[in-house]
C-alpha cells in the first residue's frame, strides 16, 4: 500500500505518535544507532512495545527479530507518510512570549514546515522581523495568507481573541489551526484542528503526582 493510501487509514493517536518515534530516532541515529527494537522505543516514549509494534505495523513496516527495526529507513517511511511532498507554510497569530518561543523551538526542526509569518497588533512588533520571521499586522492576514500559501495557522493570542483570529484564519483560507489559547473555537469541516490547553496537560499530570502520593 502507498504512503497515501496508507494515511487515510491512520488513526490521530497513530500519526501523533509516529511524529514521537520519529523525534526519538533522529536523536537515536546521530548517536550512531542503526538499528532499534521496538521494546527501546516503547521505554523512549513511555508505551507498550504492542502499542508500537501495532503502530509501525499500521504503515506497513516490520522489523527483523535479529536486528529490530532499520532506524533510518523508519524515519524516511515516517516522513513519506507525514510530510507533505512540496512542503507546508505556516503562521502564527500573536509574537508574544509564547509565539517567538515556538518560533525559535520550531526553526530547523523540519524541512517539510517552514514558519514563514507572524501576525500582531502591536505597532512596535509590526515591520520587524523576530528570529527570521516577518511580523505583520492583524488586518493584513488574509493577502499575506494567500501571497505566502500559507496553510496553517497557530493561535497563541489571548483567549478573548481567539474566536475572532480562527474566525479570520478560516476566512484568509488556511486548512489547518493549532490553538493554544485556553478558548475552545469552531470551525469547518474541511478545517482540521487541534487544541492545546496548557492547564488541562498541567492538570493530568498533577492528578498522577497526588496518585503517586496518596498510594505513597
Amino acid at each position: 500500500m502507498k504512503p497515501n493510501q496508507i494515511m487515510k487509514h491512520l488513526p490521530h493517536k497513530t500519526i501523533e505518535r509516529l511524529s514521537q518515534y520519529r523525534r526519538a530516532l533522529l536523536i537515536c541515529l546521530d548517536s550512531g544507532k542503526t538499528h532499534i527494537y521496538s521494546h527501546e522505543i516503547a521505554r523512549i516514549q513511555h508505551i507498550t512495545a504492542v502499542q508500537v509494534r501495532r503502530d509501525l505495523m499500521l504503515i506497513g513496516y516490520t522489523g527483523t527479530l535479529r536486528k529490530g527495526y532499520n532506524v533510518k529507513e523508519l524515519i524516511d517511511l515516517i516522513g513519506q507518510i507525514i510530510d507533505a511532498t512540496e512542503g507546508i507554510n505556516v503562521a502564527i497569530v500573536g509574537m508574544g512570549n509564547l509565539g517567538r518561543a515556538l518560533i525559535n523551538y520550531f526553526t530547523g526542526k523540519r524541512s517539510h514546515l517552514s514558519i514563514v509569518a507572524g501576525f500582531d497588533i502591536n505597532p512596535d512588533k509590526i515591520g520587524n522581523t523576530m528570529s527570521g520571521v516577518p511580523c505583520f499586522g492583524i488586518d493584513e492576514m488574509e493577502s499575506v495568507i494567500k501571497r505566502l500559501d500559507i496553510r496553517i495557522g497557530i493561535m497563541t493570542v489571548p483567549g478573548d481573541f481567539a474566536v475572532e483570529v480562527a474566525d479570520k484564519l478560516v476566512r484568509a483560507g488556511v486548512k489547518g489551526i493549532l490553538n493554544y489559547t485556553p478558548k475552545p473555537v469552531n470551525v469547518p469541516k474541511d478545517v482540521y484542528l487541534e487544541e492545546y490547553d496548557m492547564i488541562t496537560s498541567l492538570e493530568k499530570v498533577a492528578f498522577y503526582v497526588k496518585m503517586h502520593e496518596e498510594e505513597a
